[in-house]
């Protein structure tokens, strides 16, 4: 019995002793656990400290490099008047703006070869402003310089709308010549009447007069009729065509000069130099010599469609 009581009395103790190893244990595990997290947490907090300060560096390098090339850039454009050399390394986006600008300023072109100014303007000061946004990635000395030859063309046009088109002052000597040579040819016809039926007691020699009578008015005729065509050339802004058909004008006309007023080419080319810049549109001539006088002014002064000096520029080729 005595045996019993102390096996008894130990089994107790060592159960407690077996959960209080258990416990401590657990508890051990808990702690490695934790430390495990702890340093887990530590490892990406330093990761993302580090990738931090590199991206940080990283800013600070592209902004030093992109403040040189600015800095780059308006030294350029300070020292070369000229449009600079498109670099090898621009972007595929840069170039595409380039080549979308150059067809925009040739719709411009197309527009003042129309005589459309208010359309062409508002396009030059919509490049402008487009050139002034955010997504323009065209290099920015060449932007510089694009905008300031955009602003030389808009100042330029906008002086030229305030004048009379000279397609339409061609237009209006035109038809001042050829109202003269209406009323020529009317006043022909009625000396013709008149002769025929004072004619009717005169010898048959005088039938000469009649047939150079009616060359002259076919010849009026056919001058008219080629006015009108350089009316038409001129409505097309055709400079080619209207130079033509003035000079085949001219031509017919001279015809009917008498001898003594017919002039050398060397006073011609004098005169054409001396009327290049006065066109005189107000006034019908009053004789066939002013007609021709006329005709030589319109002939020097045929209006030339200059190109905007952003399209010259350009379309100059890169060094």
């Amino acid at each position: 019995m005595p045996m019993n009581s102390e096996s008894l009395s130990n089994d107790p103790s060592a159960l407690q002793q077996r959960r209080q190893a258990n416990m401590f244990l657990l508890r051990l595990q808990w702690v490695v656990i934790l430390l495990l997290i702890g340093v887990l947490l530590w490892l990406y907090i330093s990761q993302q400290r580090f990738a931090h300060t590199v991206n940080e560096r990283l800013q600070s390098n592209e902004q030093v490099v992109s403040r040189l090339n600015e800095m780059d850039d308006r030294l350029f454009v300070m020292n070369q008047q000229t449009l600079p050399a498109t670099s090898a390394a621009v972007s595929s986006q840069a170039q595409n703006q380039l080549d979308l600008l150059r067809i925009q300023i040739q719709a411009a072109d197309r527009l003042l070869a129309d005589s459309n100014n208010s359309a062409a303007i508002d396009l030059l000061q919509g490049l402008h402003w487009q050139l002034s946004q955010k997504s323009n990635e065209i290099a920015p000395a060449l932007t510089v310089v694009i905008k300031q030859s955009l602003v030389k063309d808009i100042q330029r046009l906008q002086a030229r709308s305030a004048q009379p088109s000279p397609w339409q002052l061609q237009n209006l000597a035109i038809q001042n010549i050829q109202d003269f040579l209406y009323r020529h040819e009317r006043a022909a016809n009625t000396n013709a009447d008149f002769k025929s039926a004072a004619q009717k007691n005169t010898a048959p020699s005088q039938s000469a007069d009649n047939s150079r009578l009616t060359r002259r008015q076919l010849t009026i005729h056919e001058a008219i009729m080629t006015l009108n065509l350089a009316s038409q050339a001129s409505n097309m802004h055709d400079r080619d065509q209207l130079v033509m058909y003035l000079n085949q004008a001219r031509k017919q006309l001279q015809t009917l000069m008498p001898p003594k007023q017919a002039e050398s080419q060397a006073s011609i080319d004098s005169r054409k130099q001396s009327d290049k810049n006065d066109l005189q549109t107000k006034s019908s001539p009053k004789n066939m010599t002013e007609v021709i006088e006329g005709l030589d002014r319109l002939i020097a002064t045929a209006p030339k469609t200059s190109p905007l000096l952003t399209s010259q520029m350009l379309n100059k080729p890169q060094r």
